[in-house]
């Protein structure tokens, strides 16, 4: 394979042109009858069966998903604080359908019989499969945590990490705070979905909080980790926007000069992150009371926003295609499962590497798999893949964007993260933190576009 350079691999596949062309030798057309049955019609089902019908339009591709719409779980936390509604998270599957030509059965994926390769849903319906892809997302594993469950996520405590009707609760509880509240956010421990989010969420309710008037908010973030995506531009941003006093364990990601510029802050501001080290594990939870229990100590609020450990989602473990680690193992290269053949997995649920679990590293891996899929079913050699991921967040007030941008390559045969520059600058412009910002608030609508029409 040609070696491409990294801004030009940007660009192209930025452009959503992940051709034969870019990642290896031309394809013979797969056969007419070929049948791809998807399980999941989020970001990589749909990017899935999208490309495939680009790529080779003459394979049969079937997506089995029980909503008729979809709600985007990037950039969701803005409806809680009101920037966006439901409506402008939720997306129609109708261009997938009438532009591309992909089927829908609206219904569950209830079984499925490998030996036969079908699927048989909720509703009884048989269909018959020569390769099987599952992106069913996230599930939450509220055992991890005492006093977390299920009953109470849907009520009293919501984590509203993927979408729903909880993100409603949410803002209804925020809305209803009374003056100067304490609000603790849970982030879960690593891997989860979307690294960067929990800290946006709480910036953007410290922000939320500040312009409703209240003078001496808290927004306490109790943390089993030491570190997240994008806390180098994150935890700055903060200092310069919320009188944040960065806690000692974390300064060292910082260089002399880059320390000499932060700012020590006498009355520290609405936001507080008691890190790992520093005792942030979350022990127990009080709905009745409305108390946490950390390693720290315990803390009172008037908001608890716990978002529990994840895993890989409930069918994933129904269908036989999770190890002992929770989630799913594939082969890297093509995304075919350890433990069944002919069956694919990506998005959230697989285990990809270096590659975290986010909305854009779905759509990359999927478009790779579709490539892998037509080379595959037209007998050929899988190619060798590039994959790409950003993650945007803003730091709570919505002019101030970061990111991290990351490429993505196969080495003995896992995939790795190529070592160059990932985020802004420390000395970015006023004007790139504003850029970063916008950028962000275009992707969402771009991003949506290359995946759902």
């Amino acid at each position: 394979m040609s070696t491409i350079s990294r801004r030009n691999f940007l660009k192209l596949a930025g452009a959503g042109t992940a051709s034969a062309g870019l990642l290896g030798t031309p394809l013979a057309r797969a056969a007419s009858a070929s049948r791809v049955v998807i399980v999941g019609g989020g970001v990589g089902g749909a990017t899935t069966a999208k490309y495939l019908k680009l790529y080779a339009p003459g394979i049969d591709v079937t997506i089995i998903e029980p909503k008729r719409e979809y709600q985007r779980p990037y950039g969701s936390s803005e409806v809680i604080t009101g920037q966006v509604t439901m409506d402008d998270i939720t997306i129609s599957y109708e261009a997938l359908k009438t532009r591309h030509g992909v089927n829908f059965i609206h219904d569950a994926a209830a079984d499925v019989d490998y030996d036969n390769k079908q699927v048989i849903t909720a509703g009884g319906e048989t269909v018959g499969y020569d390769r099987l892809v599952l992106s069913p997302g996230i599930s939450f594993d509220f055992d991890a945590i005492d006093g977390l469950t299920a009953e109470l996520a849907e009520t009293k405590l919501p984590h509203a990490w993927d979408a729903g009707d909880q993100l409603l609760e949410l803002k209804d509880q925020l809305e209803s705070l009374p003056e100067n509240p304490t609000v603790i956010i849970g982030p879960p421990p690593n891997p989860y979905r979307c690294p960067p989010g929990p800290y946006e969420r709480a910036g953007l309710i410290a922000q939320w909080l500040l312009d409703r008037g209240d003078k001496s908010p808290k927004v306490v973030i109790l943390d089993p980790k030491n570190g997240f995506t994008t806390d180098y531009s994150m935890l700055h941003a903060w200092n310069d926007l919320y009188r944040f006093n960065i806690p000692k364990p974390a300064r060292s990601k910082y260089s002399e000069d880059e320390l000499a510029q932060l700012k020590t802050h006498d009355e520290p501001g609405p936001l507080e992150w008691v890190m790992g080290d520093l005792g942030g594990q979350i022990l127990k939870v009080d709905a009745n009371t409305m108390t946490v229990e950390a390693e720290a100590g315990v803390f009172e609020a008037d908001m608890i926003n716990i978002i529990p450990p994840l895993k890989a989602a409930k069918i994933a473990f129904d269908f036989d295609l999770v190890d002992g680690s929770g989630w799913c193992p594939v082969d890297q290269k093509t995304f075919e499962s350890i433990r069944h053949p002919d069956v694919h997995v990506i998005g959230d649920s697989c285990i990809a590497g270096a590659m975290p679990k986010s909305g854009y590293a779905a759509n990359s891996q999927a478009k790779v798999l579709a490539l892998q899929l037509k080379a595959l079913m037209a007998g050929n050699e899988p190619l060798e893949p590039v994959f790409q991921n950003t993650c945007y967040a803003l730091a709570g007030n919505t002019d101030s964007g970061m990111f991290v941008a990351d490429v993505f390559r196969l080495k003995d045969d896992k995939i790795v993260r190529v070592d160059e520059q990932r985020y802004l600058p420390f000395d970015a412009t006023e004007g790139q933190i504003r850029l970063a910002a916008l950028y962000q608030h275009n992707w969402m609508k771009a991003f949506t576009d290359d995946c759902f029409s």
